[in-house]
């Protein structure tokens, strides 16, 4: 089971060249990624909608991601690109006979991709509880990683679905170990909600982790993609480059025509009957080691974005929900914002702190 262009239910494991921002901007660098993509077998390419207010505060600070620490918010800010942008890239996408995919990340970028005429739309893993962005594109189908989450946070996010669903099994860790895959999980989340479930797989290895999830029933497989590792762009470094995304495809392919017990023979003579199991895990959701000290900073919470005096309203305009990462403490879950706005604040907030109890 898995995707096409007018369904989340076919036949065929469905592969998605993870191309987010790796195109710097650059329209042509990006008609070349999708070029090589085809080539390489995909069934789609995705990119990522970025609105830098609409995801950290400009407070935010240095951040380490694979290409080293940076300064988020400037560093989404150079990445954001005008709606027609994104119209070049659908247009370009769909010339080759391709998916196309793109991650709004909050109420804008979502409602300049329905303007765009997309017909689904990919939530990512820490957006999973950004409610006000579930409501927004319900009525489409909807594929959700689950980075960074527990098994309640997938069932609120699920509560808003109203087409078609899936889900991505993902650890939120760059590069994200593959012995913490835990890929059972895929049978464990399929059997719980009843809906496709595949793999947004962050680790370095271009087979291992896609080849395995496809055994275990996965129907998905979302990998990033760069023409090279030094290209600059945010998640290079963690990236399948053309060659390995076209050795990707092939395994993807063979595994899904065999026999999962064959394809788990296969992988365990190339790297061994332990680190298999290890990748294989227990099949109970959980966070990952390497993603636990993320959570509810890499995920929505309630945050200033303005300075708040004393006995001031709680308005859309002063608070929003942002990503607090580390720098920053987080505020209160999402799905408590509608009841927050109108209260007043009982003391001076500044900008960039979390909303909690204690403010109002």
């Amino acid at each position: 089971m898995n995707i096409n262009k007018n369904s989340l239910n076919t036949n065929s494991v469905f592969i998605i060249a993870e191309i987010g921002t790796s195109h710097n901007g650059d329209i042509k660098k990006a008609e070349d990624m999708i070029t090589a993509a085809a080539e390489a077998g995909v069934d789609c390419v995705k990119f990522q909608y970025v609105i830098a207010r609409e995801i950290v505060h400009p407070k935010t600070g240095k951040v380490l991601l694979p290409g080293g620490s940076i300064t988020l918010y400037k560093r989404f800010l150079q990445l954001e690109q005008e709606p027609d942008f994104y119209a070049e890239l659908k247009q370009i996408t769909e010339k080759y006979n391709l998916g196309f995919l793109c991650t709004p990340f909050g109420l804008e970028s979502a409602e300049n991709l329905i303007k765009l005429g997309v017909d689904k739309f990919k939530i990512a893993s820490p957006e999973l509880n950004h409610y006000p962005l579930l409501e927004k594109v319900k009525d489409y189908p909807l594929i959700l990683s689950t980075g960074v989450s527990t098994l309640g946070d997938i069932e609120k996010a699920l509560s808003y679905v109203q087409k078609e669903a899936a889900l991505l099994h993902c650890i939120t860790s760059y590069p994200a170990p593959e012995e913490e895959y835990n890929l059972k999980v895929i049978s464990s989340l399929r059997a719980i909600f009843g809906i496709p479930v595949g793999v947004s797989d962050h680790s370095k290895d271009p087979i291992l982790v896609p080849v395995l999830s496809t055994a275990m029933g996965g129907s998905i497989i979302e990998k990033h993609f760069t023409l090279s590792r030094d290209d600059g762009g945010l998640d290079d470094p963690i990236a399948v480059n053309p060659n390995e995304l076209s050795q990707l495809c092939k395994e993807v392919r063979k595994a899904e025509q065999g026999d999962s017990e064959e394809t788990i023979k296969y992988l365990n003579d190339i790297y061994g009957n332990q680190r298999i199991k290890a990748i294989l895990g227990t099949g109970i959701k959980k966070l990952a080691p390497s993603e636990a000290a993320n959570y509810r900073t890499t995920n929505r919470s309630v945050m200033a974005v303005a300075d708040i005096k004393k006995g001031t309203i709680f308005t859309n305009n002063n608070i929003a929900l942002l990503r607090s990462e580390k720098q920053l403490s987080p505020g209160l879950d999402p799905e408590l914002f509608n009841k927050i706005i109108n209260r007043k604040a009982i003391a001076d907030i500044r900008s960039g702190t979390g909303i909690t109890w204690d403010c109002f």
